[in-house]
Parts: structure tokens; sequence; C-alpha cells
């Protein structure tokens, strides 16, 4: 696994389209009858027309807005923070992603445009560089991007943005009357939109590996062929989910923390995820300078 990037760094509109049923009765009038006529005229029949059909009302993600003041002031990538080192570092990592995802896909092969985001074990920064990823994508122009908290078990995006808990990916794996569109959130990022992890549940890791993961992972991926998805896992060495969304991903970075992560946890880590193609590894908080933390990044 060779070095190819080396950055450093700061560390659905509600359109209710059910229409009204426009029914209106049309009154006859009976014309009195003549003295002298032999008979009345037969009073013309009463006759409603047809109402209009009633469409199922679409549904939609609900809005949320992102503190991009705030998300700056936590180091985090925002466009609105202009052209810093931390942006430049996020377009470094982001462009071998990018060209993967929408390169040539060999037959069997998992969508490219899938990317896990994920650590050997807590506090590594999966959750840092999964939004900073999420945030320099949507900054592209022909790309949109959903991020999914699916660490589960402890969830943290929403918590990272400032964001109250939303129902999530676990409500729509145990409801299947549950539409995306129904949880999603929109930002105020006209092309990021987030999926929170949604309600705990003890069956976590038999929901992913369910054929509802499978058929929701297959949707996303595949119905904008413009859209990046990036899902912030649970650590690798802590909990079996990972492992067990590691088999959806096309692309898996996996955070090591300079000083933090040992060599055994990363040997480990990657040991579970053989058989997954295209693992990439980000070498977080490294400190080159006084006050300077950079970010390697490993390509293989």
């Amino acid at each position: 696994m060779s070095i190819i990037e080396k950055a450093a760094s700061r560390i659905e509109h509600k359109k209710d389209e059910q229409g009204a049923p426009a029914a209106a009765a049309r009154a006859a009038e009976n014309p009195p009858a003549a003295p002298a006529a032999p008979a009345a005229p037969a009073a013309p029949s009463m006759e409603a027309p047809a109402a209009a059909p009633v469409h199922a009302p679409r549904r939609t993600a609900n809005q949320v807005e992102l503190d991009l003041e705030r998300m700056q002031a936590l180091g985090l990538v925002t466009a609105a923070g202009g052209r810093t080192t931390l942006v430049e570092d996020f377009r470094i990592i982001k462009r071998p992603l990018l060209k993967r995802a929408f390169g040539p896909r060999a037959p069997g092969e998992k969508p490219g445009n899938l990317i896990m985001v994920t650590s050997s074990l807590p506090g590594e920064g999966k959750t840092f560089c999964s939004i900073n990823l999420a945030m320099s994508i949507a900054m592209e122009l022909d790309h949109t991007v959903l991020l999914i908290d699916a660490d589960v078990a402890r969830p943290s995006v929403l918590r990272t943005l400032g964001l109250p808990a939303h129902r999530g990916l676990m409500d729509i794996l145990l409801d299947d009357k549950l539409d995306m569109a129904d949880v999603m959130l929109r930002t105020n990022v006209n092309t990021l939109s987030i999926l929170p992890a949604g309600s705990n549940n003890p069956r976590a890791t038999e929901l992913l590996a369910s054929q509802a993961m499978s058929t929701f992972v297959n949707e996303i991926a595949n119905r904008y062929p413009d859209r990046i998805v990036i899902f912030d896992s649970p650590p690798l060495l802590l909990t079996s989910e990972a492992h067990v969304l590691a088999s959806h991903m096309g692309q898996i970075a996996l955070v090591v923390e300079a000083e933090g992560t040992t060599q055994h946890a990363v040997k480990e880590s990657l040991r579970q995820l053989e058989g997954c193609s295209n693992v990439n590894l980000i070498y977080n908080k490294t400190r080159e300078f006084p006050g300077t933390e950079t970010y390697d990044y490993h390509y293989g």
C-alpha cells in the first residue's frame, strides 16, 4: 500500500399534490307544464361530473439548518470558510475517491459511490473525517452527497453538527412502510443531505445484514447517478456492525490516529477488511510543526 497523497490540516420539497375533488352538481330546472299540454316533459336527469383524481401526497425530507459559522469554529470544512488549508486538504483526499466512485466497475464489484469511513477504535476522528469529506464533496459542481450516520450504537453526526436527534436508518429497516424521504434531512447546503442513525436497536447487526439493508443500499447507490453516499461507520474493533456494513461498500476509508492507534489495531482492522476492495487509510492528527496537524492519505 503506497502513499499517493499527503495533506496538512487542523484538524425529498413537500408538494402536496392532493387535488381537492371538484364535484359540482348541476341543478336542472323543470319548466312548468302548459295547461293544454297532454303531458309534462320528463325532468332531465341529475348528473354529477366525475371527481378529479386524488393524488397521494409526495413525501419529502425535513429541512434543517447547519450553523456554518459554528462548524467553521469547530474546525470543519465549510464553503463559507473560503480557501483554507483544511479545505485544500480534503480536496486532495476526495479526488481519488471521486475518480473511483464514477470509474468503470468490474462485474460483481460493489458501487464505488458507497464510501464507508471507519476507524479501529473510538476517538480517532472518523466522524470528523466523515463530515469534512461530505462537506468537501458537496462543494463539487457535479455531485450531491448523502451522509449516513451508521454508527447506530453511538451516533454522533447530528450531535457534532449541533442538530437534535431524528428518526433514521434503523427506523427504515424496521418499518417497511417508512420511506427514506420521511426521515432524510435536507440542509441549507443544497447538495448535502443527512440520514440520521435513528432509533437504537439491540438487533442492529442483524438489521444491517438483512435483505432490507441490501435493498436499501442498492436503491441509494443507483437512484441518483451523481450521488456520493458516505457512511459514518462504527469502529471496527469495538462492534460487529462495521464488518457487516463493509460488505456493502465500494470503498472504505480507515482513519488511523497518529500516536494513538497501535500497529496491532491497524493490522487487525485490515485483517477484518480482507475481501473488501479499495481500502484506504487516512493517517490523522500527525504533527509536523508545533500547533499543526496533518493527514497522510494512503490508497491501495
